[in-house]
């Protein structure tokens, strides 16, 4: 690939640079010289970092690297599952990122949680990883992954492992802001004056349940590495791996009961509903009997009969004012006295 097809595709290249035994070459790496550079360089390799490319850019790097088409078409397409498949030499990995999205009060409408993606293509002297999420900046782990060069003397597979150990840390820090979001909505089921909201338990649900099919399918992935049943891998990153797959484990247990937690609300939520609408309708009948009871009497008194009881008495209609009042006042204390009103 020459400097002047480059330029004809500029692909948005957040960073490329060349690490020697763990160490930064100084300057920012051109990209038709990263591959060469890495493999003339003993214990080298090239960490390039796209973000959000298109077709035609991301075609630049798969021909200058020798990615496989379906591994290309994953990454420009995104919204893929967690996993790990395995092209020849060349690891490519999804992640999923999660983040929790800041809110004064829970509604039904609220957006609690937002995720994107990480693509990584891993061979034995380069990685390249395309970021499909603008929340998720990358810089912060190549800092800090510098800064131990050690560990980055391992090549790929150290930056793999950064990676998906930052990815993983906020899914804790997302349960973790979940769980109060979980315990308030539980709390206010069980209080009369908010506790039959259930749009704000759906909703909640249904963010635990995206978190949920963020998390879960990348325990495959991170066993595969751990277990070193892919090449790129030794022995200590292998122990790394597995450090990572305990937290993912940890956060998918929480997950779990957090979903178990919110199920328990919104039954709890929808049995309340229903109580409070039967005792609605106890009210509203009670309601209606008394409504009833005057309406029968003046419907039968004003009917146009001339033999009808006390019609021609000089006391009648007060006494049919009076009686009317004592059968509602029977009435209502009746309702009254099953808690109907």
């Amino acid at each position: 690939m020459t400097a002047e097809s480059t330029s004809r595709q500029p692909v948005p290249v957040v960073d490329c640079a060349l690490y020697e035994y763990g160490r930064r070459r100084p300057g920012h790496l051109p990209l038709d010289e990263a591959l060469s550079a890495a493999r003339t360089t003993p214990g080298g390799f090239v960490w390039i970092g796209l973000h959000a490319p298109d077709a035609d850019q991301l075609q630049v790097v798969a021909r200058a690297f020798g990615l496989h088409p379906l591994a290309v078409e994953d990454a420009l397409e995104a919204h893929q599952r967690p996993k790990l498949e395995r092209y020849d030499d060349t690891l490519f990995l999804v992640l999923r990122t999660a983040v929790y999205l800041e809110h004064d009060v829970l509604t039904p409408t609220s957006d609690i949680v937002g995720t994107g993606e990480i693509m990584a293509f891993a061979g034995r002297d380069f990685i390249v990883v395309v970021r499909h999420d603008p929340a998720q900046h990358l810089g912060p782990v190549r800092r800090r992954l510098e800064g131990d060069p050690e560990r980055l003397a391992h090549g790929p597979a150290a930056v793999l492992h950064a990676i998906a150990d930052t990815v993983v840390d906020q899914y804790l820090d997302v349960v973790t802001a979940l769980e109060t979001d979980a315990e308030q909505v539980e709390n206010d089921a069980f209080s009369p004056a908010v506790g039959h909201d259930v749009g704000r338990v759906y909703q909640l649900k249904r963010e635990l349940l995206e978190i949920r099919r963020t998390v879960a399918p990348l325990a495959q992935p991170l066993r595969a590495l751990a277990e070193r049943r892919v090449p790129g891998v030794d022995r200590e990153m292998a122990a790394y791996f597995r450090d990572v797959a305990d937290h993912l484990a940890q956060a998918a247990e929480r997950v779990g009961v957090l979903t178990e937690l919110v199920d328990n609300a919104l039954s709890m939520a929808l049995a309340q509903t229903s109580v409070q609408q039967n005792h609605d309708m106890r009210r509203i009948s009670a309601a209606a009997a008394l409504i009833a009871v005057p309406v029968a009497v003046a419907g039968v008194y004003g009917m146009n009969f001339d033999h009808m009881p006390e019609l021609r008495q000089h006391f009648g209609y007060p006494a049919m004012l009076i009686s009317t009042a004592v059968l509602v006042t029977v009435v209502y204390l009746v309702f009254r006295r099953k808690h109907w009103l």
